[in-house]
């Protein structure tokens, strides 16, 4: 015998029956007693069916359930205006998309079956709808993130693994809440670490921090490091990075700005030259490019290029060359006088005879022998490259016009450099640590992360132990960019395919990204396209929301088209982490916990 109730129930709930099936959008014929904006029901007032809401879908033993993406309404065709109400007259369509199903008492996404003409379809009761916004098991972690902005009283929760265990992107125009999310996420994730006996041995969380909104003391966790870089006066801290990534020559290439197919070939060179190993073979080289160059006697080879040389040793000897540099013109003006060589017009020397030239040569030995270079990794480097440099141009391996542009941009780029990294085998002591580059260069900007992120990531694929890296990057479009007017294609694609391959591949190592950015459509499609969950705040650029759409095929069309009428706070959460994409009012942080990323209130700070 059928339960009453159940049948009292069902009778109040049903909406109507499915008109038509086009793929994955049902069309449904409400009842006619059904259109009001509420139910009565138990003594209790229920929101009618309308746009945004869900829609159960019963065939058989099998419940389906979508969303209502719009309502239109037609007049009957026959109608007995004697005997029939005025509003009996109107016929109300609602039209769904499919996203989900019921099995085994659990939410799924996805649709295993298409339902049939006729089927019934039901409002969701209290239960089903807090079924449906369940998104972890019971025996999971989970975090709270906000509540659910159609229904304040439902709390949305997520699970820690569906969340963190996947590639993560924030988007929305500046002020829509962005920053709060980010923050928001990893500080309930931070909360409950303590109850993981290994959270700090086995997981690292690195955050890009591109306008030090996450320096603070109170911010994401007490518990974190940070790293305040500055490339102003270089009082600022420093980021431990090993050699080895220094020597690399894609990053060197990239450092400085090296051409494909003439600088970036001498870079390695230079780096490899087995003739360059210790300062015994510096100063063996330094002497044997002099001797060449006088012997030479070229056009373009002669006494500019010895003070050009001398002039790019001052900068890597620990005591300055002045008066050595000095003395070249003066012994050359003495060697002239005595009739040993004449210096010519062109720039060439013109030899009595060879003695002349080993006399003149010797006034260098001595003080080449004497040389103090400075011993720090990056001034070995760049040493490596000068020498090179100058040996290659003396026996005509290489072309000053195409080199020596590398010469002039290295001592300012490594000048930059050594003010916000330490070469150190030394690793950062906790965990959790925010690398600020709030008052770095533009230049190192890029640089930098790029460096970081390589280092963390390599290190994380040589791993034995299980463990993960969740690298968190805010403002990403500065370093995630596909479109970019100040860099070569070769640094913008060696680039792009780092961050790509952490993406793709990450997975595999225990590695996830999280980017939150104010412009997508700068970012590459090739990144957004791979991540797992979605956190969309409000985009109002065109551009933007196309990024959005052509990639994330979680998000159904009503969401994607209330995206530019986002309140701030509220965002579409899409993605594996929850079943279906909702839009939820994210949770405040108390205000020492926020970023510092508010707009200021201009009266208060004027007044």
């Amino acid at each position: 015998m059928l339960d009453s109730k159940l049948i009292e129930k069902e009778s109040v709930f049903i909406i109507g029956k499915v008109f038509s099936v086009e793929g994955r959008t049902v069309k449904i014929n409400v009842n006619k007693n059904k259109n009001h904006s509420h139910i009565i029901y138990d003594g209790h007032t229920i929101k009618n069916i309308s746009v945004g809401s869900y829609v159960k879908i019963l065939k058989g033993f099998t419940t389906i359930i979508g969303k209502i993406e719009g309502e239109y309404i037609e007049e009957e065709r026959y109608y007995n205006r004697e005997y029939n109400k005025e509003e009996t007259k109107i016929k109300r369509f609602l039209q769904a998309s499919l996203f989900g199903h019921y099995e085994g008492g659990l939410f799924k996404q996805g649709i295993k079956e298409m339902p049939l003409l006729d089927n019934e379809c039901y409002i969701l009761d209290k239960n089903e709808f807090n079924d449906l916004h369940k998104f972890a098991k019971t025996n999971e972690t989970t975090i709270k993130v906000g509540n659910l902005t159609e229904e304040p009283s439902q709390e949305i929760k997520i699970s820690i693994s569906k969340l963190f265990a996947s590639h993560i992107g924030i988007f929305g125009n500046t002020g829509s809440g962005k920053s709060n999310t980010l923050a928001r996420i990893y500080t309930a994730l931070f909360e409950e670490s303590s109850k993981f006996a290994h959270f700090q041995q086995r997981s690292k969380f690195v955050i890009i921090d591109f306008n030090g909104e996450y320096a603070g003391p109170m911010v994401l966790t007490e518990e974190k490091e940070v790293y305040k870089l500055s490339t102003i006066d270089g009082r600022g801290d420093k980021y431990p990075i090993t050699e080895m990534y220094i020597e690399d020559i894609d990053i060197l290439s990239v450092l400085l700005e090296a051409t494909e197919k003439t600088q970036k070939p001498f870079l390695n060179r230079a780096m490899n030259s087995g003739f360059l190993t210790d300062v015994a073979s510096y100063r063996r080289s330094l002497e044997n490019s002099i001797r060449t160059i006088f012997k030479k006697g070229e056009k373009n080879i002669g006494i500019s290029v010895i003070k050009d040389l001398f002039r790019d040793l001052d900068n890597l000897t620990e005591t300055p060359l002045d008066d050595l540099r000095r003395g070249i013109d003066e012994n050359l003006i003495q060697h002239t006088q005595n009739g040993d060589f004449r210096w010519q017009q062109d720039g060439t020397v013109e030899y009595e005879n060879e003695e002349s030239v080993d006399l003149y040569a010797e006034h260098f030995s001595s003080s080449v022998n004497n040389m103090d270079f400075k011993s720090d990794i990056l001034s070995q480097i760049q040493l490596k490259i000068v020498l090179n440099y100058y040996h290659e141009i003396a026996h005509g391996y290489s072309n000053q016009e195409h080199i020596k542009p590398l010469i002039g941009r290295m001592y300012k780029k490594f000048a930059s450099l050594a003010k916000v990294i330490e070469i150190t085998d030394d690793k950062p002591n906790k965990n959790i640590f925010v690398v600020s580059l709030k008052t770095v260069n533009l230049e190192m900007k890029k640089v930098v992360p790029l460096i970081i992120c390589k280092q963390l990531y390599d290190d994380k694929k040589k791993e034995s132990e299980k463990s993960s890296l969740n690298i968190i990057i805010d403002e990403a479009h500065n370093i995630l960019s596909e479109i970019s007017q100040r860099e070569s294609e070769t640094w913008k694609d060696y680039r792009l395919e780092t961050f790509e391959e952490i993406i793709k591949e990450g997975r595999k190592f225990g590695t996830f990204l999280t980017i939150a950015s104010q412009r997508p459509f700068d970012i590459s499609p090739t990144i957004i396209s791979q991540l797992h969950n979605y956190f969309i705040h409000r985009l109002i650029n065109i551009n933007d929301i196309n990024a959005i759409g052509k990639t994330v095929a979680y998000l159904d069309k009503l969401s994607f088209d209330s995206i530019p009428i986002l309140s701030v706070g509220s965002c579409f959460i899409a993605g594996l982490a929850t079943d279906l994409p909702i839009k939820v009012d994210i949770d405040l942080l108390p205000y020492k916990q926020r970023p510092d990323s508010e707009t200021i209130n201009l009266e208060t700070h004027w007044t």
